[in-house]
Order: C-alpha cells, then sequence, then structure tokens
C-alpha cells in the first residue's frame, strides 16, 4: 500500500525534519441552542459583551508579551481586535438575539452565516482568508462562553507543529525556539500564518486537508516548505536526499541573506535599485530584513479588503503614515485601489458583469466611487507629509481616462487646502502600464506623470489574450514572448525620451532567467516580493550590463519565444552556480 503524502499550501520555504506534534485538532465543538425568554435577552447581551471583553483582555495580554522576532505580528493581533469591535459580527449578533430570542453562542452562528454569505460571494482568495480571521475570533468568544478554552500543549523538544489553524494569542504562549516548522488545516495564501512562519524563517504549509487524522504525535515527518507536502513515516532514502536538500538550502540562505543590505550594481557599476511588492502592514519590516529599498508597489486594496465596510480616511490615513513612518527615507509607491466591482459587491449594490477582468475595475472603479477614491487620495496625500510617499494608478488604458484622474487628484489637493490640513502638494504621480493600449500611447502618457511602472502579470495576460489560471492555456503564459520584450522596450525607450523612471512590478522582476533581460533593457528598478529580494540582488551583483544587453539584443534578434527561453536558460545557468536551482524553487513557489 502507497505511503500517504499530505499536500497543501506553502506559504515559508525550507525544508524540515523531525516528530510531529499537535497544539489542538479540530474546533468543532457542540455548542448549545437554546431559546430565551423576551425578558432574559438583556442578560444574554451583557453574557455575550462579558465573554467578549474577556477575550479582548486576553488578546491585549498578548499583545504586550510578543518577542521580537515576532514584532510584525502586533498587527495580527491588532486586526483580531478590530474584529472583536466589529458591528458586522457581534453587533448583528446581538440584534439577532433581541429579534429571535435565542443565546448568544446561536446567535454568533447565525451571525457567522450571514457574513460568510457576503463574502463567498466575493471570489477573492484574500477575503476568504480574511473570514477565518473572523470565525477564528467567533471561536474564542464562543469558548467564553460555553467556558471551555483549551489548554495550549506543552512542548518538551523540538519538533514540527501541526494544528488545525493558529491562534495569535496561543501562538505568542508557544514556545518558538522548539519550533522547527509548522502545517495547519486551514489558512491560503494570504493568511496570517504565512507572516509568522517568514517572521521566524522556518517552513511552513497550510490548507493541509487530511491532516488531523493521518498524522499521529510523535511520528516522523518530512514538511517540504518548496512544494507543500508532508511525508509521513520517511524511508532512508528520503531522509537522507532531504537532509541534503536541507542542509544545500541553508547554506545558500545564509549567502544571500549575509549581503542582501549590499547595493544592486552589476560588475561593470550600474545600480540598480530593488524595493518590494507588499499587500499587507504585517509585511513593512520584512522588507527591510530582506534588503528591499523601498516599497515599490503597495497593494492598497487589501486593507481595504480586510472590512467588512469600507474604511475611514482617519483609519486610511492612519495606515499610511505608519507605513511611511516606518519606511523613511525609502520611498513607498502606493498603488490606489485596485478592486473590481465583482470583489466588493456585498458592501454595496450588485453589479452584474460576465466578464469581470475587463469591467469595472482599477481607475474606472474608482472614477466610478468618487467618495471611497477621494478618501484614499486624502489618505495618501496626508501621509506624503511624515513620509517619501508616490501615488499610483492602476489600469490606466487611455490618455483621457489619465487626465481625468489627475484632475481629480488636484480638486482632492485644493480641498485639502481650503481645509488647513497637511499634505504633500508635490507628490510624484505615477501609472501601472499593464494594459496594450497603454504601451502604444506610452509617449502620450509618459507626458503627464512621473513614472511608469510595468505590471507585466497583467500585461502578459492581455497582450497575449490568456488566462494563466486556466489550466488548458497557462502554458502560453510566455514573459519572454517577443511581443512581451518589444512591448516592454518600447516603453522604457519612451520613458528615456521623456526623462521619466520605469520599474517592473510583476513577476518578471523576480525570476532570474527575466532579470537579465530587464537589466539589458535599461530597467531603473525592480519590484518584487520581500523574500525573492536577496536572492535577485546576488544574481545582479554577478552580472554585467555590457553582457545583459548582448542578451536582450539575441532575444530581440530571434523572434520566437520557445528559441528565447533556450537562449536565456543556457545564458543564465552557465553563468550561475548551482544554488540557482534553489533560487528558481523559491520564484516556482511565488508563482503558485
Amino acid at each position: 500500500m502507497a505511503r500517504k503524502v499530505l499536500k497543501g499550501i506553502p506559504v515559508s520555504s525550507g525544508i524540515a525534519i523531525g516528530k510531529a506534534f499537535f497544539l489542538k485538532r479540530g474546533r468543532n465543538r457542540l455548542k448549545p441552542r437554546l431559546l430565551i425568554l423576551p425578558e432574559e435577552v438583556s442578560k444574554e447581551v451583557q453574557r455575550l459583551d462579558r465573554a467578549i471583553e474577556d477575550v479582548r483582555k486576553e488578546m491585549e495580554e498578548a499583545k504586550e508579551k510578543i518577542p521580537g522576532e515576532l514584532k510584525e505580528y502586533a498587527d495580527v493581533l491588532h486586526s483580531h481586535l478590530m474584529i472583536l469591535r466589529d458591528e458586522k459580527l457581534f453587533g448583528k449578533a446581538k440584534k439577532i438575539i433581541a429579534e429571535q430570542h435565542i443565546n448568544a453562542e446561536w446567535a454568533i452562528e447565525k451571525a457567522l452565516i450571514e457574513l460568510e454569505k457576503i463574502f463567498t460571494a466575493l471570489d477573492n482568495e484574500y477575503i476568504k482568508q480574511r473570514m477565518q480571521d473572523i470565525q477564528l475570533v467567533a471561536e474564542k468568544v464562543c469558548s467564553v462562553l460555553i467556558g471551555f478554552q483549551q489548554p495550549i500543549a506543552k512542548i518538551s523538544q523540538r519538533g514540527i507543529l501541526l494544528a488545525h489553524d493558529l491562534d495569535p494569542t496561543d501562538t505568542i504562549l508557544l514556545e518558538l525556539d522548539k519550533i522547527m516548522a509548522f502545517a495547519t488545516v486551514l489558512g491560503g495564501k494570504t493568511s496570517h500564518a504565512g507572516i509568522i512562519a517568514r517572521s521566524l524563517q522556518i517552513p511552513a504549509i497550510v490548507g493541509v486537508e487530511g491532516l488531523e487524522y493521518n498524522i499521529r504525535d510523535g511520528q516522523v515527518i518530512i514538511l517540504d516548505g518548496f512544494e507543500g507536502k508532508i511525508l509521513i513515516s520517511p524511508t532512508e532514502d528520503e531522509l537522507a536526499n532531504y537532509n541534503y536538500l536541507q542542509y544545500k538550502f541553508e547554506e545558500y540562505q545564509s549567502v544571500i541573506s549575509r549581503d542582501c543590505h549590499l547595493p544592486a550594481s552589476t560588475t561593470d557599476g550600474f545600480r540598480i535599485h530593488v524595493l518590494a511588492n507588499i499587500e499587507l502592514f504585517e509585511e513593512v519590516t520584512s522588507v527591510i530584513d530582506y534588503g528591499g529599498e523601498g516599497i515599490g508597489l503597495y497593494r492598497s486594496e487589501y486593507s481595504f479588503l480586510n472590512k467588512t465596510s469600507f474604511p475611514e480616511e482617519e483609519e486610511i490615513f492612519e495606515e499610511y503614515r505608519d507605513l511611511a513612518s516606518i519606511m523613511y527615507p525609502r520611498p513607498v509607491v502606493i498603488r490606489t485601489l485596485d478592486l473590481g466591482a465583482d470583489k466588493v459587491s456585498g458592501l454595496f449594490e450588485p453589479i452584474e458583469e460576465v466578464n469581470p477582468a475587463l469591467g469595472l475595475r482599477g481607475i474606472r472603479f474608482c472614477q466610478k466611487y468618487k467618495e471611497i477614491f477621494r478618501k484614499q487620495l486624502r489618505a495618501i496625500l496626508r501621509a506624503g507629509v511624515v513620509g517619501n510617499i508616490s501615488v499610483m494608478f492602476p489600469m490606466i488604458s487611455g490618455l483621457h481616462e489619465l487626465i481625468q484622474a489627475k484632475k481629480f487628484f488636484k480638486q482632492v489637493q485644493k480641498e485639502l487646502k481650503q481645509e488647513g490640513l497637511d499634505f504633500n502638494p508635490d507628490m510624484p504621480l505615477g501609472i501601472m502600464i499593464e494594459i496594450p493600449s497603454a504601451v502604444l500611447i506610452a509617449d502620450l502618457l509618459a507626458k503627464e506623470v512621473d513614472f511608469f511602472s510595468i505590471g507585466t502579470n497583467d500585461l502578459i495576460q492581455y497582450a497575449l489574450g490568456i488566462d494563466r489560471s486556466n489550466k488548458y492555456v497557462s502554458y502560453l503564459y510566455q514573459p519572454l514572448h517577443p511581443a512581451i520584450i518589444r512591448s516592454i522596450k518600447h516603453v522604457l525607450q519612451v520613458a528615456k525620451e521623456n526623462k521619466i523612471k520605469v520599474s517592473v512590478c510583476g513577476e518578471m522582476s523576480s525570476d532570474p532567467f527575466c532579470v537579465p533581460v530587464l537589466l539589458g533593457m535599461g530597467i531603473d528598478s525592480l519590484s518584487l516580493s520581500p523574500q525573492a529580494i536577496p536572492g535577485i540582488k546576488k544574481i545582479i551583483r554577478q552580472v554585467s550590463m555590457e553582457k545583459c544587453k548582448k542578451l536582450v539584443t539575441q532575444i530581440l534578434e530571434s523572434g520566437d519565444v520557445l528559441k528565447n527561453n533556450k537562449i536565456v536558460r543556457d545564458n543564465i545557468f552557465s553563468q550561475f552556480p548551482e544554488e540557482l536551482t534553489f533560487f528558481t524553487s523559491l520564484i516556482d513557489e511565488e508563482k503558485s
């Protein structure tokens, strides 16, 4: 009989070999469902308030105990504290108690079901992960209500932590130095579990089906954080192979981490700025830790999607102010909301769209919902006083669209001035180049902005007419397709003529086979995931601009994508040592 291999989603790279131990297994405890008398409603609401307050105190105490290596995690606890105060959950539960005359546990369950309907309708992985956070907080409150709080398991030796999910307050109480890696049943690519693992620099996998039923405490397992799998009771050959892989990866990590704060300059003296793409405020410190020279793309929509209602201006301003303060004097580029109506349909009137990817999203969404756009622009401009912030508009498809957005931007500046509020009147303004029409009129757009940022992910999909998530056509997603290379080359040429800077913020910027090509075309900066920065910086420091330019000439002359791929692969593997294999594993993980 074949040995079981469990599969999950990798959220932190690396290999761990050790004994498994469970923090806690499934949480499907029976909760009472009781009817109450009308005169008992007030008492039941008070009972719920007391439970919420107990959980709040527990979270506040845990926040005070956060160790230095988990400093980013304070924001995770902060988000859970925000959920405790969110009327969409517990306010709704109180209303249900009053209207349906049922106990608090049952009311929370009903309120969660209503929220889930809204969140499920929004086809967005990040929102789904935030729903898990809401469920986690609701579970804690219910545990207090029914008088059951599962104790934290005592860790007697180093091992691999397994759990149904990871509760922030529980995690703080663990002996972190004894955790080699972890895996959870719940979670996805954007879950907070990844933040913990990356902060501790340990391998982690989430979303592992069958985790609780196939592994015993004390059983030896291999956790593969590259491919997102767990090998149960491995063979001697597997242990030997994974021990070697673990040793080589740790050796590679040590080398690139040691030099990650050095500048990225080619062997012949060309300086390239390497910045980070982030989507959560909690990731800010990892930008600095991994040697990022700033934030080239802050995906601002994620902090909006983390709410059950749109945040107010002050809340947005405080987030951007803190972000800019921490990064100062490093630059921070905030992309305005790249939302689609399909992603937030639960927050206002529904809009039916046959193809949302080509519909009301990006700058189009912002220009329709001007009050949301106004709040965000005001917050960005005000935060610019304390930091080195630039603003960037997504999905610009034409000149008129850009001029309208700029006009609104200036109108917001005028409003702030009239109100006597401090803001940065000279904030740089840029746009994403991610639609073929923007490439074709780049010469016109360049006269209206201070910088371009090429979003290669969408540009490749739109230009080649393919959906990379579609298994039938995903093989056609080819960054080195002649049309893509010529498009980028044209944008760079136009930008140079108009004396504006260009960055690349798509996956090409973290692909070791594409970076030398981008350098040879004359890119000014790259923006990529924080974890990929050390490896990309090392590659840049090993190449010469002269060779990169020759490589680009070869590619432009070939005109064939398969030939381009071969030219680049042969060139890269001939220049770089064997540890490039580990880096490409990291890149594959980022793409999955």
